[in-house]
């Protein structure tokens, strides 16, 4: 039975690896102010290029770099519309969704060596392996933490840093200011136009490494639709997490964790339809948005950036 569990908390970190980045950079850009929409687009672009990458190159590594860069390009693009150009920003969200998801899929069927109509579908690259820490590893249960992929490891460092970033520092004391009122964050000094560029980037390359592992590491290579509406779920899983980096990671435990058991139901072989698990994940983490919601609601304690979704213009001095 304590292996079983094992099992099932190893497979529930791996399957939420790619929501914790997502999530974290997701987090950042809307403490900004910034609501970036586009993150199915995002990493669906980081999936596919990190994989042509990777499989052209022979480094997993050189893949990671070029999902930071699409990631950072896609971002900026976001950035410059809805920051400089004061676009909307739902609009701008959505439309980069549609242009990376479109792109991503034509990029698919192009880049590599031809087979049967599909150039990455089914073809095998370097990948980010599992690796096994000696002596911990053993211990029951928490073993599970160290039978992971360099990608999650990092996770381990990435998250208390995010938190402690976000609201033990100066910077991270700024960026919030931004988020909540950017008039009063201007009159105080603070550069509010760079602060939402700089956050909206990095956000994006967070977001497209989350891609970027999916299709290095939780299932190696490429295919349509590889992050399966991923990019949607974060968007509840910020709320979920109350826009805080820490919380980021029980919603997307949560979320990997339905998704680990509903593929022991279906390999067990049991009479519930295959379709009906497949939304498990999906059901759960809409349920769960809606309770949280609705009593942070009553407690008044949403905990939502006041600015966030609003443009900002500074006014003449």
């Amino acid at each position: 039975m304590i292996a079983l569990f094992t099992s099932v908390l190893a497979i529930t970190l791996r399957a939420g690896t790619s929501l914790i980045y997502a999530t974290v950079g997701e987090i950042y850009t809307e403490r900004s102010g910034i609501l970036n929409l586009g993150l199915e687009g995002v990493m669906l672009m980081g999936a596919v290029l990190s994989f042509a990458t990777a499989y052209y190159t022979g480094s997993a590594w050189l893949g990671v770099l070029v999902a930071l860069l699409v990631g950072a390009l896609l971002a900026a693009i976001h950035a410059f519309l809805t920051v400089t150009m004061r676009a909307n920003q739902v609009v701008s969200g959505l439309s980069i969704t549609l242009f990376g998801s479109g792109l991503a899929s034509f990029l698919g069927q192009r880049l590599g060596p031809e087979s049967n109509g599909y150039y990455l579908v089914g073809k095998v690259g370097p990948r980010f392996t599992p690796y096994v820490v000696p002596f911990l590893s053993d211990i029951p249960v928490v073993g599970a933490l160290f039978k992971q992929d360099i990608l999650t490891y990092l996770l381990y460092i990435l998250i208390p840093l995010a938190w402690f970033y976000l609201y033990k520092t100066r910077n991270g004391l700024n960026l919030r200011a931004v988020g909540e009122n950017p008039q009063t964050a201007d009159a105080m000094g603070i550069d509010v136009i760079r602060v939402r560029y700089l956050y909206t980037i990095l956000g994006g390359m967070l977001v497209s490494l989350g891609g970027a592992h999916l299709s290095l590491a939780y299932t190696p290579g490429w295919s349509e639709n590889i992050t399966g509406g991923r990019g949607w779920i974060v968007i509840a899983l910020v709320i979920f997490a109350m826009w805080n980096p820490a919380r980021a990671v029980l919603g997307a435990i949560l979320f990997g964790g339905i998704n680990a058991v509903q593929f022991r139901l279906q390999a067990a072989g049991t009479n519930i339809p295959s379709a009906f698990l497949n939304m498990l994940p999906y059901l759960a983490t809409i349920g769960i948005l809606i309770v949280m919601t609705w009593w942070e609601t009553l407690s008044k304690r949403i905990g939502a950036p006041a600015a966030l979704g609003t443009a900002y213009m500074r006014e003449e001095k």
